[in-house]
């Protein structure tokens, strides 16, 4: 296949995970920000950073309602991040 679309994320990509409700991607990153950015998809238009590791992130994994990102870096800890919001059926408005 071709590729679709490339994007120069300044930084090293450690994994990536979709949105399960939005069409939106969560990249994490090690050198030289150790964050996460959450992109809206097909543009990807970066929408915000999550920066508060000190080391590479490892690992992501969402929660079970898709709303809540957690990851895990070499700086030995794990943060929770409410990256994605609540669920469409969950939200007021």
């Amino acid at each position: 296949g071709a590729v679709l679309n490339s994007i120069d994320t300044g930084s090293q990509v450690c994994s990536l995970l979709w949105s399960k409700h939005q069409r939106e991607i969560c990249s994490s990153h090690g050198f030289s920000e150790n964050q996460l950015i959450l992109w809206k998809y097909p543009t990807m238009t970066k929408i915000q950073e999550f920066k508060g590791h000190t080391a590479r992130v490892l690992h992501m994994d969402q929660s079970p309602d898709g709303g809540c990102v957690v990851s895990a870096a070499a700086d030995e800890t794990l943060r929770f991040w409410d990256v994605f919001g609540s669920p469409p059926n969950e939200r007021k408005g």
